[in-house]
C-alpha cells in the first residue's frame, strides 16, 4: 500500500475496481483545512479520463509494473501492432491503450508498461517528441510573422499539427506528444 505522498505521474493504481494509470497531479496545502492531492487519472482498460480528489494520508493500491522496450510495427484498424526489441515476439494493443496514436510512426520504439500480476499490458509511454515530416500544409505568406499566427499541417502519419507560418511541406518538425503540439523545426 502507498499514500499520496508516493503519488507521482506514470504511476498505476488500483481504484473503483479498476487500475488507472496517474497522468496529472497536484498537491494542495489550503490555508484552512487539511492538505489534499487533485489527480487526473486514465483508466488503462477504457482510456476514460476522470478526475479525483484524495485527501492526505489516504491510502492508495498501487500495481507494480514492468517496462519493456517494444517497437512499433503498423496499425490494423482500431488495433496497434507491436515487437519486443528482445525476443521478437509480437503484440496488439487497442488504440485507447496509446496516449498519442496519431503521433506514432512505424519503427517507433516505445515502452509497454505490464502488470506484473498476470503479465496485461496496461499502457504504452510514448518518447517525449517525435520528429515527423510535414507532408501538406498551405504556403505561408511573406511578411506575416509579426505575429504567433499558426497554420493547420498534415505530418507523415496522418494527424494533424498546428504549425507556424514559415514550415513549408517537406520540412521535419519535432512534436510534443504529451499535447500534440508543435515544438520546432528539425535541420538535417
Amino acid at each position: 500500500m502507498a499514500t499520496t505522498s508516493d503519488i507521482r505521474k506514470g504511476l498505476c493504481i488500483r481504484y473503483n475496481n479498476d487500475i488507472y494509470k496517474i497522468i496529472d497531479f497536484q498537491h494542495v496545502k489550503p490555508g484552512k483545512g487539511p492538505a489534499f492531492v487533485r489527480t487526473k487519472l486514465k483508466s488503462v482498460a477504457t482510456g476514460k479520463v476522470l478526475d479525483n480528489t484524495f485527501s492526505a494520508g489516504h491510502k492508495i493500491e498501487d500495481v507494480r509494473v514492468e517496462t519493456r522496450s517494444y517497437q512499433y510495427l503498423y496499425p490494423e484498424g482500431t488495433t496497434y501492432h507491436f515487437m519486443n526489441t528482445d525476443d521478437y515476439n509480437q503484440i496488439t494493443l487497442e488504440e485507447s491503450a496509446l496516449d498519442a496514436p496519431g503521433l506514432l510512426k512505424e519503427g517507433e520504439v516505445v515502452k509497454i508498461m505490464f502488470n506484473t500480476e498476470d503479465s496485461l499490458p496496461l499502457s504504452v509511454d510514448m518518447p517525449a517528441s517525435v520528429i515527423l515530416e510535414v507532408t501538406y500544409t498551405e504556403p505561408g505568406v511573406k511578411g506575416n510573422t509579426a505575429t504567433n499566427a499558426t497554420k493547420p499541417a498534415k505530418v507523415e502519419t496522418g494527424a494533424e499539427v498546428n504549425v507556424p507560418l514559415f514550415i513549408n511541406e517537406g520540412d521535419k518538425i519535432k512534436i510534443d506528444t504529451s499535447n500534440g503540439a508543435y515544438m520546432e523545426r528539425v535541420k538535417e
